[in-house]
């Protein structure tokens, strides 16, 4: 039975409420989690409240040592941390491996924290007059991660709230919710104290516990946008600094001279890698004249027939891509797919049809392919969240952009072309948050910040990189004047000989 990690043990839960965790490739239930009450969650707060003084006054350069022996502890046990995110979410070892790397690089940042905290320092802003500033620990702040990145998503959150002085607490998903007590363990040994990192399980009780307690001071979210939305509402509501990640509808423009074949390649990792279940997976190519359409269309119908699909965990499984996370997002995923054969978009591949997901018991639904998608059919409006193409045929480039700048999505984008003129016009003029030219995914590194625009995101810091350090800390200025010392001086300071009742200037 999974329960929770407080003050730096497992800690049983009282809660008569349970959930299963399945595995997704197989569809048995392999274990339980139990949903944390009210109670249980105000317990982790409370930990997490008393240990911050401690940890806020612990010297930035210790806080950075733990974070280097948490790095080196993550990468001795990332073969079995894999595994483990594999085992409950489906996706392929390989891709399980390639995760827990994204998240180690935020670790990497969060190990500068010293050289990332320093403020600024004005000599003489008036005369004796000096002044500076202070990048502070915020309290406790608290985590909400996705099913889809267990690992890399609290990961993009966690490091640098510890490494700044914060305590935490990490709501992650009740659907995969081992991989996060892990690396709870993992912190433990590398010297993180009592109480500093703490993991609730739960679901929506837990979450507004979260956000209505007044001890929780930030709250970083990622998920779909209706409740990205709920997540920045509420907190704000409750007087709370929030970041709130929602969905994504990514788009690849592929140009008339782009090179056909690496743009096909790249919209095969890009559609049905973690089978199409990532913020930034490209679920549209837009294709720019109808021989490119062509083109592209013929190329991916033969990859996607050599596409192998199949369990993702144990080190020697070779296959491309793996199930969905459970049997009602998979009905969700087919029921697109046929909204889309309704909506008279023309169905190239049906992943429906494929053999494990019309005989196998577990969650799986083969890569699909539309072509001749319009602008006003849901499965080109709405996040499908699975291994589910459409592409889209324009005229020319202005059309293209346009459709991008159009959606009410903003999170990430790509080009493909051979053209410098067009790809600099393309990152100049999209509206939205992350752009790749000729890169399929542009998930910027982890000393850049990562985040959307429109309702691809709600507040106004992105994660990690330099917005991570700013949403994690709040700053402090500070203005000083000291007296004239008589040692140095027999006159007497004329600094302040009298009230002034202006607003203060420097002198």
């Amino acid at each position: 039975m999974i329960s929770n990690f407080i003050n730096n043990q497992h800690a049983t839960s009282q809660s008569e409420r349970v959930q299963p965790v399945f595995d997704p490739a197989t569809g048995q239930v392999q274990n339980q989690v139990l949903l944390s009450t009210r109670n249980e969650v105000e317990m982790a707060i409370e930990q997490a409240q008393q240990a911050f003084s401690g940890w806020a006054t612990t010297t930035p350069l210790n806080r950075s040592r733990v974070m280097f022996k948490f790095k080196t502890l993550l990468e001795e046990n990332r073969d079995e941390l894999a595994e483990i995110i594999s085992r409950e979410h489906g996706k392929v070892f390989s891709d399980a491996l390639g995760e827990i790397t994204r998240g180690l690089e935020v670790v990497e940042f969060a190990c500068g924290i010293p050289h990332l905290l320093k403020g600024e320092h004005s000599l003489n802003v008036g005369t004796g007059v000096d002044a500076h500033s202070q990048m502070m620990p915020l309290g406790v702040v608290a985590g909400i991660s996705p099913f889809n990145f267990p690992v890399m998503v609290p990961m993009w959150m966690f490091p640098i709230a510890l490494a700044a002085g914060n305590t935490f607490i990490l709501k992650p998903s009740e659907k995969n919710p081992s991989a996060p007590l892990y690396l709870a363990e993992l912190l433990k040994q590398a010297g993180l104290p009592d109480g500093v990192f703490n993991v609730v399980q739960g679901d929506k009780e837990a979450v507004d516990t979260l956000l209505q307690d007044e001890r929780i001071q930030a709250v970083s979210f990622v998920g779909s946008t209706p409740i990205a939305e709920y997540i920045y509402l509420e907190g704000a509501k409750y007087g709370k600094r929030v970041q709130a990640l929602g969905g994504a509808k990514n788009h690849m423009v592929v140009m008339p001279d782009a090179e056909i074949d690496g743009a096909v390649n790249a919209l095969m990792g890009a559609a049905y890698g973690a089978a199409g279940e990532r913020c930034m997976a490209i679920s549209v190519a837009v294709a720019v004249g109808d021989e490119v359409a062509d083109a592209l269309v013929a190329r991916l119908q033969d990859k996607l027939a050599t596409l192998k699909v199949g369990a993702g965990y144990g080190q020697s499984i070779e296959n491309d891509m793996g199930p969905l996370i459970t049997v009602e997002h998979k009905q969700k995923v087919c029921g697109y797919i046929q909204e889309g054969v309704n909506e008279g978009a023309t169905l190239v591949v049906d992943g429906r049809e494929h053999p494990l997901a019309k005989s196998s018991d577990g969650f799986f639904v083969g890569g699909s392919l539309f072509d001749h998608v319009t602008s006003q059919m849901s499965i080109y409006q709405e996040e499908i969240f699975g291994p589910v193409l459409c592409v889209l045929r324009v005229d020319s480039y202005e059309q293209a952009i346009s459709l991008i700048n159009e959606h009410e999505y903003g999170n990430g984008t790509a080009i493909f072309t051979a053209d410098g003129d067009t790809a600099r016009d393309f990152t100049a003029n999209v509206q939205v948050g992350m752009v790749g030219v000729n890169v399929p995914i542009p998930v910027p590194m982890a000393f850049h910040s990562f985040g959307g625009w429109k309702r691809s995101l709600f507040g106004p810091l992105h994660m990690h990189g330099p917005d991570g350090v700013r949403f994690f800390t709040r700053m402090k200025a500070i203005t000083t004047r000291w007296p004239t010392s008589n040692v140095k001086s027999t006159t007497t300071s004329s600094n302040q000989a009298q009230a002034e009742f202006v607003m203060p200037t420097m002198k």
